[in-house]
């Protein structure tokens, strides 16, 4: 079976981040085609990148590199929920991507994001990242809006429309993760 991770992409005290992630895992669980499993970034506790070595050398030396190394591995492709923060994602999101290099390889990977603007301008620097990591990112994507998909910023209330820009999200990261899946062998 395909499985798929969803990353919460921020660690911020009072993120939005935690309910984007439960109603992205919500609407994937009713899905068939592959297993969804929330991974909290906020639970993996990554300092600042601490490794010695390049990550493209796969020489992990930290505890905490090893565990992130064997749970990104473990997933055939992502949805990363991240919010803009001065016009880019997270520092916790782009931190814990830059500890890994090949468990990203080869995986496709769709983004959800929320900001003032949809956070459209994080997905178009994780974009550029994810063609570095030799990740597929798919064209669809989920831009929620903190004034019309938010109330008051801070409670998550999505407009109908949303949940079909992820179905077409979800259909387009499960379908490229199976289409890739010979070149993870």
């Amino acid at each position: 079976m395909t499985r798929i991770g969803i990353i919460i992409g921020s660690t911020r005290p009072g993120r939005n981040g935690a309910a984007v992630g439960q109603w992205v895992h919500e609407v994937a669980a009713q899905r068939s085609d592959a297993e969804f499993e929330i991974v909290d970034l906020i639970d993996y506790k990554l300092p600042h990148l601490d490794e010695i070595y390049p990550p493209s050398m796969g020489q992990y030396q930290q505890p905490h590199t090893l565990a992130w190394a064997s749970k990104i591995a473990s997933f055939d492709g992502f949805v990363m929920v991240t919010p803009e923060y001065n016009h880019s994602t997270s520092g916790a999101l782009k931190n814990a991507i830059d500890f890994l290099f090949a468990e990203w390889n080869n995986k496709a990977v769709g983004f959800v994001s929320y900001g003032a603007l949809g956070g459209a301008r994080a997905v178009e620097h994780l974009r550029l990242v994810a063609g570095e990591l030799m990740m597929a990112d798919v064209r669809a994507q989920v831009a929620l809006s903190l004034f019309t998909d938010f109330e008051n910023f801070s409670t998550f209330k999505p407009g109908d429309h949303q949940r079909d820009a992820l179905t077409t999200t979800l259909d387009q990261v499960v379908a490229w993760s199976q289409a890739l899946a010979h070149l993870r062998k």
